[in-house]
C-alpha cells in the first residue's frame, strides 16, 4: 500500500469489488447506489500509514476521514489504533466497508419488482466504534476477512490537532510505552518549598532501560492527559517549546522565556510565560522525585509520562497535584528608640526577619548597615509600604509620620550564604549613632609608588573631624577572594591581632574636593601580597569599615 493518493484513486473501485463482490453477478438499481454513496466518503479519503505515529490537523466542525485496508487471513489478525487528542475534546469512528450479500443475491434473481418494494438498501458501511473526549484512546480490533476501514474525526470546538497511530503488527512491540497496572502519582512528602514524588515503574521501563526515562510537569493550573495536549497549552500561553517538548537531551536554543538547568543527570526546563511557570525535568529511570524551588502555599500540578526516546511516542500517568505549606510566620522583635541591633539571617534555615517598632516622635529615621552578604528592607507604616530596597554598605531611610504609628521592618535574604545587617531607629534629632560617610568607602592604591618594601594608599574623608585607623596583614592568593566575600563589614579593630595596626590619625576638609587623605606604609617583604583595611570612627565610637583593599609589593626592585 505504499502509493500515493492518486495512484491509489483508480484501483479503488476493483478493490472493493474484489473484497465485496466475490460471487455476485449483477446488483440491483438500489445496491448500486448505496455502493456509490459509501464509495464516495472513502474516495475522498485520506490512507492511514501503519506503524507509524500520524499528527493530523482538524479544522473545527469539518471532519476528516482516513482509510486503511486489511487483507485476508486464515486466523484472526488483531489491529490498534491509538488517538491523542492535543487539546480540546474531539469525536471520532471507526467504520467498516461491508456488504449485505443476501440483499445483493436477491437482486441477481432477476426479482426487480420484488427488490423496488423491499425496505431501504441496507447500509455497505457500519460503525465499529465511536467515541467523545480529550483522553487518549485506544481501539483494538480483531479480523480475518479482507476489509476496508474509514477513521472519522471531528472537532466542534475549535482548531486543533491530534496524532493517530495505527499498528496491524502487534508482536514487534509497542510504539508506547506501556503503564503500570496502577497508573496514579503518589505524593510522600510535602514542605513549604519542595513536593516529593513517587509512581510505579513502567514495564517498559524494566524491558528496554537504556530507551525509555520519565518525564515531569509541573504547573500551578491543571493536569494534562498527554504530553501532546502539554505542548499545545504551553504554546498557546505565549512560551515557546523546543520541537519535542521533553523527550530526548539532545541540545537546542532555548528561547528567551526559557531557564535549562542540568544538574545530577536531571535536565530541568523553565518556561515562562504570562499565564505563569512550567516546569519540565527528565529524570531517567528513576520513579521518585523530589521538586525544589516551589513558592510557600500554593497549589500545583504534576504530570509524569513515560517516554520512548527512540520514537518520541509516551504515555501519561495518572496526574495528581499538591500545596505547599504556608511559610511559617517570621520572628517579631520590638525596637527601642536608640538602641542597635545586629539580624543574623541563616541562608537556607532562616531567609527573613521581622522588627516592630511604634513611634513616639513624628520623625524617625531608620538606620541600617549591612555586615555580610545581601539584604533586602521591607518598610511598611500601618500597613503601606513606605520603604523597599536591597541595602549595601550604610543605609538611611528618614519618615515622616504621626504618634504611635506600628512601623514593620522585614529583612530577607537575598542569597543562600548567610547574611548579617544591623539596625537602629531613632528620631531625626537624636544624635547620629554612625559617623557622617565620604562619597565613596574604596581604598586606592598607586601602582608607580609600590617598592619592594612599601605601598601607599588614599581614602576619602569627610567634613567633619574623624578619626582613622589603618591594619595591614599577609594574605596568600587563594585566600583573596574568600576573604573580601566573606568579609564582617560591621565588625571592628578589636577583631584584629595587635601587630595588624598600623596608625591611626585625624583629619578633615570642609572643601570636599581636598578631603583626601594618602598614607605610606613602610616596613613590608619584598613580592607579598597584604590586605589593607581602614576604620572610620565617629563621635559615637561605633566604627565603619571601608572596602577592603589587596595590594602586592614588588619582587623587584
Amino acid at each position: 500500500l505504499k502509493m500515493t493518493r492518486l495512484e491509489f484513486y483508480l484501483p479503488l473501485h476493483i478493490l472493493l469489488a474484489a473484497c465485496l463482490c466475490h460471487s455476485i453477478k449483477a446488483p440491483t438499481t438500489s445496491s448500486l447506489q448505496s455502493f456509490k454513496t459509501d464509495l464516495f466518503y472513502f474516495y475522498h479519503s485520506l490512507l492511514l500509514a501503519d506503524g507509524k505515529e500520524t499528527t493530523i490537523h482538524l479544522l473545527k466542525d469539518i471532519p476528516k476521514r482516513y482509510y486503511f485496508v486489511l487483507e485476508e487471513s486464515r486466523v484472526l489478525s488483531p489491529f490498534t489504533i491509538t488517538v491523542t487528542p492535543c487539546d480540546v475534546p474531539i469525536e471520532w469512528s471507526i467504520l467498516m466497508h461491508k456488504a449485505s450479500a443476501s440483499f445483493l443475491e436477491k437482486g441477481t434473481q432477476g426479482d426487480t419488482q420484488e427488490v423496488s418494494k423491499s425496505p431501504k438498501a441496507p447500509s455497505m458501511v457500519s460503525t465499529i466504534f465511536n467515541y467523545k473526549g480529550n483522553s487518549v484512546e485506544t481501539y483494538m480490533g480483531m479480523s480475518s476477512h479482507a476489509a476496508l476501514y474509514m477513521l472519522e474525526l471531528l472537532s466542534t470546538e475549535r482548531d486543533t490537532h491530534i496524532t493517530v497511530y495505527l499498528t496491524t503488527d502487534t508482536t514487534s512491540g509497542h510504539i508506547y510505552p506501556e503503564l503500570p497496572m496502577d497508573p496514579r502519582i503518589d505524593v510522600i512528602a510535602i514542605r513549604h518549598t519542595t513536593v516529593t514524588l513517587t509512581w510505579k515503574h513502567s514495564p517498559s521501563v524494566l524491558q528496554h532501560r537504556e530507551n525509555i526515562q520519565y518525564c515531569l510537569l509541573v504547573n500551578e493550573k491543571h493536569n494534562y492527559k498527554s504530553l501532546c495536549a502539554a505542548e499545545t497549552a504551553i504554546r498557546s500561553s505565549g512560551m515557546k517549546l523546543p520541537p519535542t517538548l521533553a523527550l530526548s537531551l539532545s541540545p537546542y536554543l532555548l528561547e528567551p522565556q526559557q531557564v535549562m538547568i542540568l544538574s545530577n543527570s536531571e535536565l530541568s526546563i523553565i518556561n515562562k510565560g504570562s499565564s505563569g511557570e512550567v516546569r519540565q525535568t527528565c529524570m531517567g529511570t528513576k520513579n521518585t522525585y523530589t521538586v525544589p524551588a516551589l513558592t510557600p502555599s500554593t497549589q500545583y500540578y504534576f504530570d509524569v509520562f513515560v517516554v520512548n526516546l527512540l520514537t518520541n511516542a509516551s504515555a501519561a500517568y495518572t496526574g495528581t497535584f499538591a500545596r505547599t505549606l504556608k511559610e511559617p510566620e517570621p520572628k517579631v522583635m520590638e525596637l527601642k528608640d536608640g538602641k542597635v541591633i545586629q539580624v543574623v539571617l541563616e541562608g537556607k534555615k532562616q531567609k527573613s526577619y521581622s522588627l516592630q517598632y511604634q513611634a513616639r516622635y513624628k520623625k524617625i529615621q531608620f538606620t541600617f548597615q549591612l555586615c555580610r552578604g545581601q539584604v533586602r528592607v521591607h518598610i511598611t507604616k500601618n500597613g503601606k509600604t513606605v520603604a523597599l530596597e536591597n541595602i549595601s554598605g550604610l543605609k538611611y531611610f528618614s519618615l515622616k509620620g504621626k504618634l504611635l504609628d506600628t512601623y514593620l521592618v522585614q529583612l530577607r535574604a537575598t542569597e543562600e550564604s548567610n547574611s548579617s545587617v544591623k539596625v537602629q531607629v531613632s528620631p531625626q534629632s537624636h544624635k547620629p549613632l554612625f559617623p557622617l560617610l565620604p562619597e565613596s568607602l574604596k581604598i586606592k592604591s598607586f601602582s608607580k609608588l609600590r617598592t619592594c618594601n612599601s605601598v601607599t594608599i588614599a581614602w576619602l574623608g569627610t567634613q567633619e573631624e574623624s578619626k582613622y585607623c589603618v591594619y595591614k596583614r599577609r594574605i596568600e592568593e587563594a585566600q583573596v577572594w574568600r576573604e573580601l566575600q566573606s568579609a564582617d563589614r560591621c565588625s571592628g579593630p578589636e577583631s584584629r591581632h595587635k601587630s595588624e595596626k598600623v596608625l591611626c590619625k585625624y583629619f578633615y576638609d570642609l572643601n570636599l574636593q581636598r578631603a583626601v587623605t594618602t598614607e605610606t606604609i613602610k616596613g613590608l617583604d619584598a613580592g607579598t601580597l597584604y590586605l589593607f583595611d581602614v576604620y572610620l570612627f565617629g563621635p559615637s565610637g561605633i566604627p565603619v569599615r571601608y572596602h577592603s583593599k589587596v595590594v602586592k609589593t614588588r619582587k623587584k626592585c
